[in-house]
């Protein structure tokens, strides 16, 4: 019952499909046997088992999300930057929910593993906007930590329903931005613009 063209990178982005579709906790190896058609026993040829599959996911997700920022901020400084990055940043949490769970909370076991460099993509996205800005060099693992606690938070919050009342979400996205950039060149004293 094998699927000719099955190989590990199917197999995980078929998962990662399927994670987005029913959310990452009910993703299971055979839900994800039964939409691939073939025998559950057959994806361990591709993948370890469930946790082995989940930290794929990870990877797969975090380079994307990289992808995602890296191309929005190219060309853009300051707020554009900022705004460029956490729209991009945003879009990637809503349309990819249950990929982008995976990677929370998950720690890379080592330099050489996969989720390392993903990471370190996605982290190197994010500093480029802070080039922007004047901040210094002692405050840059705050100011990442902030705009990752913003930008995660009202995604993750907006994905899962979280904003009930009537105010538009762009709109609140959009006075998120400007309230982080005000902060930001404050902070580094730049103009940020």
């Amino acid at each position: 019952m094998a699927r000719a063209g099955l190989d590990t990178a199917a197999v995980v982005a078929a998962a990662a499909a399927l994670a987005d579709e029913e959310g990452l906790p009910r993703l299971t190896m055979g839900l994800l046997a039964q939409r691939l058609g073939v025998r559950t026993p057959s994806l361990y040829k591709h993948v370890g088992g469930q946790e082995d599959l989940n930290r794929r996911i990870a990877v797969l997700a975090m380079n994307q999300a990289a992808d995602a920022v890296g191309g929005a901020v190219q060309g853009y400084a300051g707020r554009d930057a900022l705004a460029a990055a956490a729209r991009a940043f945003r879009a990637f949490v809503l349309e990819h929910p249950g990929r982008y769970g995976a990677t929370v909370g998950l720690e890379p076991t080592g330099p050489d593993d996969p989720l390392a460099a993903a990471s370190t993509r996605l982290l190197a996205a994010f500093t480029a906007v802070l080039h922007g800005y004047a901040i210094d060099e002692r405050e840059v693992t705050h100011v990442l930590r902030m705009l990752r606690s913003l930008c995660h938070g009202y995604a993750t919050l907006q994905a899962a329903g979280g904003f009930q009342w009537s105010t538009d979400v762009d709109e609140s996205f959009t006075w998120l931005i400007a309230f982080a950039d005000r902060g930001l060149r404050a902070l580094g004293g730049g103009p940020g613009e």
